[in-house]
């Protein structure tokens, strides 16, 4: 129940042209996304502000720039932006997405073979988020992030996520903790492929519908943040640094977890939260790796 990473969309390695600049992808959505698929009205493109100020929110400047290992994700008409940011989301955890780097709304459309336009939005989201910063005139630089942030966000989660669950195991019955098993088992197959970004997907899924038991859609929404904030790899870390017998062993928390929970046994709860979870802000807090615990 440690953070893994979420599921990839695809698979490819773009090539390199002059200056640096990514090539293309080969796939290519059949036409331009629409003013319906965007989301932003016809013509927003021609309206939007040009100089300095209008090149920063484009990240236009495309030299100088890594080449680009992302997942080629199989992109559809009806959902562009929330397909790319989807696809970003995956190449933050895995790391194809580099603390650090500096990317560019045009290279990275070229990738993805769409517009600028839904993929300077999904940037712009993930500014919001916190997972990148703005630089004026180059593009966006994926935030570097510390063992500190990361003993913080897995405090923050404690506080919140603990007592909730143990209030949960108090008063949810059996038979509710039963019809999670199946996402409980689909954590285990997805840590068995030894997919991180499979993993980090499933194990979220499983702890909103936990959590979901609560009947708070704002407590959800703030957990899975944190919880996707600290699935993004620190400073130094490689990507894939997590192996696959360290994900299973995570992936099998969860079922011993809902396990306590359908017998009833808060003795075996209470310990299997408490613990996780101040075993995970000491590690990270001394330097520990990415990833965060899944319980």
């Amino acid at each position: 129940m440690k953070q893994g990473t979420q599921g990839s969309a695809g698979t490819g390695t773009a090539a390199t042209g002059p200056a640096g600049e990514a090539a293309p992808g080969r796939f290519r959505v059949p036409a331009q996304p629409t003013a319906q698929d965007t989301g932003r009205p016809r013509g927003a493109e021609r309206d939007r502000p040009h100089g300095a100020e209008g090149a920063a929110a484009r990240g236009e400047h495309t030299h100088g720039e890594p080449a680009l290992t992302l997942p080629r994700p199989a992109v559809q008409r009806s959902s562009v932006r929330g397909q790319i940011l989807a696809a970003l989301r995956t190449a933050l955890v895995t790391g194809d997405l580099r603390p650090g780097e500096v990317y560019s709304a045009p290279v990275l459309a070229e990738r993805f073979g769409v517009s600028a336009t839904p993929v300077r939005e999904a940037m712009q989201q993930l500014t919001l988020e916190g997972a990148v910063e703005v630089v004026p005139n180059r593009g966006f630089r994926v935030v570097e992030r510390g063992a500190r942030e990361l003993a913080e966000l897995a405090e923050v989660r404690a506080l919140i996520e603990v007592p909730v669950m143990l209030r949960l195991a108090r008063t949810v019955p059996a038979a509710r903790w039963a019809e999670l098993r199946p996402l409980a088992e689909a954590t285990v197959r997805a840590a068995s492929s030894g997919c991180r970004a499979t993993y980090a997907e499933s194990d979220r899924a499983f702890h909103g519908a936990v959590l979901g038991l609560a009947g708070n859609e704002q407590l959800v929404r703030i957990a899975e943040d944190l919880h996707r904030r600290a699935q993004w790899p620190s400073v130094g870390s490689a990507p894939g640094a997590r192996g696959r017998v360290e994900l299973v062993a995570d992936a099998h928390e969860h079922t011993a977890l809902l396990d306590a929970l359908i017998a009833g046994d808060l003795d075996v709860v209470r310990s299997l939260v408490g613990e996780h979870f101040t075993g995970v802000s000491r590690t990270e807090g001394l330097g520990g790796t990415a990833g965060g615990g899944g319980l």
